[in-house]
Formats: C-alpha cells, structure tokens, sequence
C-alpha cells in the first residue's frame, strides 16, 4: 500500500564511521520522508560495509516507515546480531510476520522481550505473538466468493481505493504521474474516473476528475463522496514544495450550482501536523469516517467518526475505541447499510500486513470484529473494500503477488451456486356429493390458499371442469378453503411435506412438480339430517370417548368453517328399553356432545341438544346388533343460516 498513508516519523541517528559525505546526504534524506532515496544512498555504504550498523538501520527504518517491513528483514537481522535491542527484534518479529515466517516472527517477539522493563512493550510482543496464534484459525467470512485482478483497468503503478456513485467509478492512480514520491520511489498519484455499471468499468473512458483539477507535485488520494453526490473528501500531502502543508490531510469540494468548488482544507483535520486520511461517508451521509494519527489514540494510525454540523461541515472527531483500533494501523473504514463495519487494519489478528475486518453486532449486544479470511486477505497489504451491489459484489485494493504493478483494483462477486428452483403447481379440484351417485363437477367454487401463517396466497374460482391452480414452494404446509353459496364450506390441510424430489439431485435450474387434491362440498340444506360416522358411547354412558371426540372435531371444523350456521345436534337410541330411559340417555349423549363442542371453541348459541330416545328409528323392528348400531346414532342438522 501506498506510503503516502502513513506518517512521517523521524528518528534520531547517530551517524558515525567512514564514508562520510554519503552518511550526511542518506541522513538529511531519511530525516526528511525521502526513504527510497536513503534506501539507494545507504545501499552504496554496504556495498563497501555490509556490518555497518548505521547503514543496516537506517535501511531497516526506511523499508518499515515506508510501509515494506518485509523487506526490511535482513537489516533487522543484522542489527539484533551486531547490537540487539527490543526495537530491533520487535521489528524484526513484524517483518517475519509480513512475510508470514510465524515460527520465526513468534521467536523475535520472544526474543525481545528480554531486552525491555517497559511493561507496554513487553505487553505489544507478547500481543503479537496471540495475534498470529488466532490467525491460525482463520477461515473465510463469506464463502463462494471470487477475487479478480481488474487486469483492464491496473497498471504498473498505484491503483486502488475505488468506490462507485452515480453511475462513475472513482479511483486512485499514478498514471499520469508528475513527479515521483521519494517514500518510496513510486509515482505521485492522482483522482480519476470512468462510467460504471456495478463491475462493468468502461476502462477506455478513464479520465482525471473533471470536477476539480489534479494538483502537481504532491499525492491526492482515497475519495469519498457523499450519497447525494454534492460533496467530494480526499486525502491530499506529500508535496515537495517546503511552502505546502507539512502533513497528508482531508479536503472538501462542495457542488454549487454551476459546479464543485475548489477544494478546501478540512476544519476536522485539527491541526496541520496531524496525519488524516481515508474517508468515507455514512449511508445517510450525516458521519464522516477517517483515518488518522492524532494524540490520544491507541496506535500508530487510528479510525475516528465525526458528526456533520450544522454548516454542513464535519467535526466533534470521536475515536471509534479499542475494540476496533490497535496499537497497530487502522483506515479505510467503510460502513454498511445493514450496521456492519469494515475497514483494514495489520493490528487485527491476521495474515502479517493489512488485512480486511468486518464489525458486527451478535445477539448479546457484543461488537465482534473478523477478519475476511483467505478469499480476501493475504500476506500483503489488502484494504479500501467498496461494494457495488452490497454485500454480494464490489471491489477491494491489494498489492499481492501476482498483480499488475504496486496495488492493484481487485474486483469480487459471490460465486455461490444458484439453489435449483422447484415449482409445485398443485391442481385442486371442487366436486359435490350427490347421494347415491359419483361426485359430480362442481364450477364456481371459490378456492382460496393459505400458508402456515394463515396469510392468504392466492384465491380463485374453479373453472368448467372443477379445476383451481395454484404455484406452492415445497417442503411448506398451507391451508385450502373452499366454498360455494348452498354448501357446506371446508377447509382442508395441505402439505409439499416428502412430495418434491431433493434440489441437490437436480439438473435443471427450474423443476415443476405437479400435485392433485380434490375438495368435496355437502349441500346445505335446512332441516336434512345428517349423520355422524362413528359416535360410540359406552353402555348406558353419556361421557365423550376418545374415539367419539376425533369424529366430533370434524363437526367443529365445519362450524368453524361455516360460522353463519346454527345446528340441532341429536342422539337416537334402539328399541331396547323404555322410552323414558331412553329419551334421558340420548338427551345427556347429546348434550355432552354439545359440550364438547362448545370447549373446543364452538358458540353455545350456536347448537341445540336432542334426544330423541327411539321415536325416530330407522329400522323398525331391527333383529341384529348390527341393525340396532344404524338405530343407535348421533346426527346434525342446519337448522338456522344468518345472512
């Protein structure tokens, strides 16, 4: 990642020895930030003096200050040899972590703290040494996810930091560089843009930002831009000319009227000697999010929000605390819609450099931070996640092995497999009873569907041949209620429950699975006598048995489903005993089952009880049990309908 993002930290050197003259210039050099240039400088002292302490110092300072502690190993190697110190192996542990060598890095950190009283110190190495035992165990935050170098778009230069607003894509980039970054040799870069369609970039139609001009000589980077599209922040440092700023900060344009102002230096910087970059903007656009090195953090590089004003300008900087900052490097945070948080941070547990986190909520109302696992994340820097079509595609920057030049613009979607789609198109047909003869066709009955949540579906009415269609997703349970004007309405259950074959065996994207059910309707009719199957009562008992209860529920979902009626419920006895025995029983049978009824839900008003004793036989003079069983019956009968 580029260096431009971290700080310029001076250390005190204390330069003896020979070659005198190139000593002073490599000094002066990496005292002022230029450290490829001190890197080059102090090289030619090697070539003459590989143990020079001085030259392997300042070398291994460079490389780490200007964000390439895995190649500053060597030179750290040579130090903790020649004049060991907690610095130097700690150094020494990080540049090992970045190249992840963490039997080697696990030893530096020890190593060092033999070398330190500070409890802080000892407390950072042995922090990093817990950090690459959790790493061990990362596995990836999204699976079936697919990164892409954005071959068409990269150079051998800087790309990164894209994001996407109103149908442009924004960037970072040291094509058409104007001089070179004397960090780290790299060229100065520049804000571009191109139109987009999600990932779709026209990368022929690239441009520099039209809405203001690129300055020269100094680096502009990391755009964010506002959801209404009227405000632009970037990070803009690292000028040559001595009259500049002396640190990286946040400027703002404002769209007004005509066009975008000229960029302006941000109140929220606080103070020009303070590192400020990486910018993004809340979803509602009213936080701004930041990176920066101010005191009062917990690491080098720290992420803070502030809120917008009412000048529409952003202060009152809050740091998002420790569970997100480290005493590592924190930046490019970038807010979800759905309250997530991501951002890139080498503090985190993770795979040595910059790696990508992700935080959330979980039930208990604890922030839990994760790293993005090995489909987003490598041994080098990997940061500035945008989403284009959140959280399924976007874009991340990386300087991996195996890009195009020094970071690149990876591009990434979910490649999880489209589940197989099965259909059930379940025909329901509506018939009548007609006694004596087969069911007949039953047209314009009206058929409605619910699901498990009682939610109506779907409703029609049953066409010339008794048929409905409806479209049911499997494995669901539903409810199908048919009625018609002069018949009894009923309700039946209907599950896809085992009666679709299993996706995972499937070919096909879409598989309809077509299913019959058939409703009978009774026609209602005033005063008609119908007759409850299965009513049994125990000899010269009026209580409800089990078996009786399951056929008197068919009873109450008829009433259920027909709530205009009002029934007589009558019981019937044989000839076999005194009509005033038998009036009693049957009254009491009828009665106990009315009030079964009435405790399952059922209207009181709504029934009458009847006992007819044996003045309504059906059989006269019956012989046989099986005779006298027709004569012994429970019937109902529709004795009121309410319009």
């Amino acid at each position: 990642m580029k260096q431009h993002f971290f700080g310029k930290i001076f250390v005190l050197l204390l330069l003896l020895g020979a070659c005198k003259s190139l000593q002073e210039k490599g000094n002066d050099q990496f005292l002022s930030g230029e450290y490829q240039y001190a890197i080059n400088t102090y090289g030619q002292i090697l070539e003459e003096d590989p143990d020079n302490i001085e030259a392997n110092q300042v070398i291994a300072e460079s490389y780490r200050l200007s964000n390439r502690i895995e190649e500053s190993v060597p030179y750290y190697e040579k130090l903790v040899e020649e004049e060991p110190s907690f610095e130097a192996y700690y150094r020494l542990g990080l540049g090992y972590k970045a190249q992840q060598e963490y039997e080697k890095a696990n030893e530096a950190f020890k190593l060092s703290e033999d070398y330190t009283s500070d409890q802080e110190y000892i407390a950072e190495a042995r922090r990093q040494t817990k950090a690459i035992e959790l790493a061990e165990g990362i596995s990836d935050y999204w699976e079936n996810y697919e990164l892409v170098n954005f071959q068409e778009l990269n150079t051998a230069g800087a790309d990164y930091a894209p994001i996407t607003s109103e149908d442009y894509f924004y960037f970072t980039s040291g094509r058409q560089a104007s001089g070179i970054y004397a960090a780290d040799g790299s060229p100065y870069t520049k804000l571009f843009r191109a139109r987009s369609d999600g990932l779709r970039v026209d990368v022929n139609g690239i441009q520099a930002l039209p809405e203001f001009r690129n300055e020269e000589g100094l680096n502009q980077a990391a755009i964010a831009i506002s959801p209404d599209g009227n405000t632009i922040i970037y990070a803009r440092g690292n000028s040559l000319s001595p009259k500049d700023l002396p640190e990286t900060a946040l400027f703002a344009s404002y769209f007004r009227g005509a066009g975008f102002t000229q960029p302006i230096w941000m109140e929220v910087n606080e103070d020009e000697f303070w590192w400020n970059s990486t910018p993004a903007f809340s979803p509602d656009g009213e936080i701004l999010y930041f990176a920066s090195n101010r005191p009062g953090g917990y690491g080098g590089i720290d992420l803070y929000k502030a809120t917008k004003l009412a000048n529409g300008d952003f202060g009152n900087a809050v740091n998002l605390g420790p569970n997100i900052n480290t005493p590592g490097n924190e930046m490019f945070p970038r807010p979800a819609p759905d309250g997530k948080f991501f951002f890139a941070s080498d503090g985190q547990p993770g795979y040595g450099k910059l790696d990508l986190f992700v935080a959330e909520v979980n039930d208990e109302g604890e922030q839990i931070i994760t790293n993005l696992g090995p489909s987003f994340n490598s041994k080098m820097d990997d940061f500035a996640i945008s989403f284009t079509e959140y959280p399924k595609q976007g874009f991340i920057s990386s300087d991996r092995e195996g890009g195009a030049g020094n970071d690149d613009i990876y591009y990434f979607e979910d490649k999880t497999p489209k589940p197989k789609i099965v259909n059930v198109l379940l025909n329901v047909f509506t018939k009548q009873r007609v006694a004596g003869e087969p069911d007949a066709v039953l047209e314009q009955a009206r058929v409605v569907l619910y699901d498990a949540q009682n939610q109506q579906m779907d409703g029609n009415f049953s066409n010339s041949t008794g048929r409905v269609r409806f479209t049911l997703a499997p494995d669901e349970n539903y409810t199908i209620i048919a009625s018609k004007s002069g018949y009894f309405s009923k309700s039946v259950p209907y599950t896809t429950n085992g009666k679709t074959p299993d996706p995972s065996t499937l070919i096909q994207e879409v598989t309809n699975v077509t299913l019959d059910t058939t409703i009978v309707l009774d026609q209602l009719i005033l005063d008609k006598s119908i007759v409850l199957e299965n009513i049994y009562y125990d000899l010269d008992k009026a209580d409800i048995r089990p078996d009786a209860a399951l056929e008197l529920d068919k009873l109450v979902q008829i009433l259920k489903d027909n709530p205009t009626i009002r029934i007589e419920l009558s019981s019937h006895a044989d000839a076999r005993a005194t009509d005033a025995y038998n009036d009693d029983l049957t009254q009491r049978r009828a009665q106990s089952a009315v009030d079964y009824i009435v405790s399952q839900g059922i209207d009181a008003d709504r029934l009458v009880a009847k006992g007819y004793g044996k003045r309504q036989l059906i059989i006269e003079n019956a012989q046989t049990e099986e005779e006298h069983q027709v004569n012994r019956r429970t019937e109902f009968k529709v004795i009121q309908i309410d319009q």
